[in-house]
């Protein structure tokens, strides 16, 4: 249990003392600030960041200029490594849609670490797995269900891994959840506010009543969620002393460092 009260990111946690202790003199706490973009999609990944609380968006950037958004990650998962497949460019554009905190290190650092323990490497094998559950039941869902359900579903992944019932997401940001132009955003949050699973929406930001939200959403929220606690809380075990099993999302900011020391080096992106 201690080993877990000192790293408020899930994947670092799992890993025993002498593993992390490769990492720990490398990392950076650094600030994510909203709407900051870690890399974009095509450009090469020079940072590594384990998110100790906020949430990033992985976004598809189509030729068309519109954007989607293909999974979410809090401090249950990384961004940037993939570059433990060898150097590599981004697929992906990663966008900090709630701030928070994280755990940087450079990739040479990272793989330096990664080729001493067989347990990171294990830490990088259940976040893609994960990560690729999460691919694939966005994908499905967005063939199934309605947008008012995958709506609902988005907001609570991202309540999940955010600070109380007010999200911090704009009308660009819940269209790029979404892949719809901001129209049917604005016609399907009337909808969901008329159903009481929004209770609120401004400039910037919604007011969700979750118990109502969940009776909005599909199955899928549901089902990565389960599939995603699964394949982290299996992992956690494996390398950690016996815990009482919950939610993986149960308690998000189950520990947090509260000072930040260094921002994150990223961009704005484009037309937000």
């Amino acid at each position: 249990m201690e080993q877990r009260t000192r790293v408020g990111n899930r994947l670092l946690a799992a890993l025993p003392p002498a593993d992390l202790d490769l990492l720990v003199r490398h990392f950076r706490l650094v600030t994510l600030e909203r709407d900051t973009v870690l890399v974009r999609s095509g450009d090469p990944i020079e940072r590594i960041y384990f998110p100790l609380s906020g949430l990033i968006a992985f976004i598809m950037d189509m030729p068309s200029g519109q954007t989607v958004a293909t999974a979410v990650v809090g401090n249950e998962g990384a961004v940037g490594v993939l570059t433990t497949l060898g150097p590599s460019r981004s697929a992906m554009t990663a966008v900090v849609r709630v701030a928070g905190t994280a755990l940087q290190i450079s990739p040479v650092q990272f793989q330096a670490a990664l080729g001493r323990s067989s347990a990171l490497r294990g830490t990088v094998q259940t976040h893609t797995r994960a990560l690729m559950a999460q691919f694939q039941h966005v994908a499905a869902c967005n063939a199934l269900h309605s947008v008012t359900a995958r709506l609902a579903s988005w907001l609570l992944r991202i309540h999940d891994r955010a600070d109380g019932d007010i999200l911090p997401l704009t009308q660009e940001t819940l269209s790029e959840l979404l892949g719809v132009r901001r129209p049917t955003v604005t016609h399907v949050v009337c909808k969901l506010r008329a159903a009481g699973g929004i209770r609120s929406n401004r400039r910037g930001s919604i007011e969700i009543d979750r118990p109502r939200l969940e009776a909005a959403a599909c199955e899928c929220y549901q089902l990565m969620r389960r599939r995603i606690d699964r394949i982290v809380l299996t992992d956690e075990m494996k390398s950690s002393p016996p815990v009482a099993e919950a939610s993986l999302f149960a308690n998000a900011d189950e520990v947090r460092r509260r000072t930040p020391t260094r921002e994150a080096t990223g961009q704005r992106p484009r037309g937000h």
